[in-house]
This record gives structure tokens, C-alpha cells and sequence, in this order.
């Protein structure tokens, strides 16, 4: 039992570090305050980081860093270069230029002027989830919302890849079973936008939000509130590859089309009908892109 223990509350603070990430990754993230907020050492929050996630921390910040901001480069075209390098956490322009490249080989002014676009054509490509194959969104009008933020009950993965994301919705079915919760939303989030991020590096979160009374105070499964933010939502539906080409679809052509710009948040799909879980492999959701009033 205390092995298990142990095991879920080391999940908890690589979990808990990966969401303190997200939500402040345009500041200078201190490692010290962070491993004293969970009242261990610093090199034990590096160890347990590692043993959960596979990577370490500061791998994970820079990561985090140049795929939001690879996300702001195509969106947010009245931003300069210098401003969305800051929104990401860097405090020099030069060395974000320096980073950028080195990860996507490519300076951002060219990724802005383009080259994002084979890069990400790449990516579909390669993907066990997807041909690429160009699809028509056009006339899919989104709405304009503001979210409350909700309970969200999740298994954070390493690696977008079918087998693996099917494992982890298996998991969190037989979590639903097991806890009789019986009124519940389906959620899959992206943190790292799959069009631009290879499927082996990206981190995806499925999640359930519970609704009504349920007692889950001796789950173990780690818990966070979606944030409550502007999103531009759409009703979409398909099969297995069709949600990654519309998430392309959103980045690339809708919002730099729209007058909005993104924000560091993740865009996330809300379920009706799972092609992760459903036998014929089909979907039918509601995706979430975070935009902002510019």
C-alpha cells in the first residue's frame, strides 16, 4: 500500500509541476519556490519529474516556451516577434531566436512567413492518426464564449500516438465505472498543438468532468479546473485523423483570418461521441480554441 501511495502522490506533484508550467510559462519559472511549495528539495522534485514524465523539467519549460509560442507566431500578427518571445517567458529576444531555430530550424520571422506550413504538413504526415488529406471547414460557424472553469478529473500522456491514447481512455472508462459516476462530459486537451508538435513529444490530457454530487475523495487520479477564458467553440465531427486537421484548419487559417488572437491556453474537444472509445471510430465534439479580443 505505502509503494502505491507513494507512487500516486509522486503523479500528483509531476502533475501539479506540469500544470504550474502551463499556467505561468511567460514568467521566469523558479524551480526552487516550486519544489519548497511541495515541501521537498529541489533535486527530489527533479527526480520524481523524471520517473513520472520521462523528461526533465527545464526540457519541459523550453518545450513549453517554443510551442506556445510557434502557436502566437501564426496567430497573433499584430504582436511583434519581441512581444510574443516575452508572452512565452523570455526575456531576451536573441536568445529566443537562438532556441527557436534550434528546435524548428527555422528563424520566426520564416516560420511567420510560411514555413510553418510544410513543417506541419510533415507532422500530419507522418502521424498513425492521420493521411493528410486537405479538408473543407469553411462553413463550420463557431461561437463566441466565455467558459467557466470545471472539475476536471484526468491522465496526463506523454506520446499522441492511437495505442497509447486509447489505453488511457480505456483507463479512464473503467475509473467512471468503478466510481458510478453516471453524468459526466468526455474531455481530450492539447497542450501542445498536434498539427506543429511530433505525435512523440506531444503531451495530451483526457479527462473526465464529473457533473452533480459524486463523492471521489479517495480517488487517486490528480484533479484540475479548466480555465475560465474566452474560446471561439465549433461543432465538429469526422473520423480518427479529422480532429487534427481541423485543429491545423483553426491555427492556420481561421484565427489569423478572424480579428483574434490566441492565448497561451490549450484548445480542448468536449465529446459527445468518443473515436477513441466508439467501435466505428467516429467522432462528433466541441472544440474549444482560446482566442482573446485584440
Amino acid at each position: 500500500m505505502q509503494k502505491r501511495d507513494t507512487y500516486n502522490k509522486h503523479v500528483q506533484i509531476a502533475n501539479d509541476t506540469m500544470y504550474y508550467i502551463y499556467e505561468y510559462i511567460d514568467t521566469d519559472i523558479n524551480i526552487d519556490d516550486l519544489a519548497l511549495s511541495f515541501g521537498i528539495s529541489k533535486f527530489h522534485l527533479h527526480k520524481i519529474f523524471k520517473e513520472i514524465m520521462g523528461i526533465n523539467i527545464y526540457e519541459i519549460i523550453k518545450s513549453t516556451r517554443l510551442q506556445k509560442a510557434s502557436n502566437l507566431l501564426l496567430t497573433n500578427k499584430y504582436s511583434t516577434i519581441t512581444q510574443i518571445a516575452s508572452m512565452c517567458g523570455y526575456s531576451s529576444q536573441t536568445s529566443f531566436i537562438r532556441a527557436f531555430k534550434e528546435r524548428f530550424h527555422q528563424t520566426p520571422k520564416e516560420w511567420r512567413k510560411g514555413g510553418y506550413k510544410e513543417y506541419s504538413m510533415n507532422i500530419l504526415k507522418n502521424s498513425t492518426l492521420a493521411l493528410y488529406e486537405k479538408k473543407d471547414f469553411e462553413n463550420i460557424e463557431p461561437k463566441i464564449i466565455k467558459s467557466k472553469a470545471r472539475a476536471t478529473y484526468y491522465i496526463r500522456q506523454r506520446g499522441y500516438l492511437k495505442t497509447q491514447v486509447v489505453k488511457i481512455w480505456q483507463k479512464l472508462q473503467a475509473w467512471v465505472y468503478t466510481n458510478n459516476i453516471n453524468n459526466y462530459e468526455e474531455i481530450g486537451i492539447y497542450h501542445d498543438n498536434p498539427s506543429i508538435t511530433p505525435h512523440s513529444e506531444c503531451f495530451y490530457v483526457a479527462g473526465i468532468i464529473p457533473k452533480g454530487e459524486v463523492d471521489l475523495s479517495n480517488t487517486s487520479l490528480p484533479l484540475f479546473y479548466t480555465p475560465e477564458a474566452l474560446y471561439a467553440t465549433f461543432e465538429i465531427k469526422g473520423e480518427l485523423g479529422d480532429v487534427l486537421r481541423f485543429i491545423q484548419w483553426a491555427y492556420h487559417d481561421w484565427l489569423p483570418n478572424s480579428g483574434f488572437e490566441t492565448t497561451t491556453n490549450p484548445s480542448y474537444v468536449i465529446f459527445k461521441k468518443n473515436h477513441f472509445l466508439s467501435e466505428d471510430g467516429k467522432f462528433e465534439a466541441t472544440y474549444y480554441l482560446p482566442i482573446q479580443y485584440v
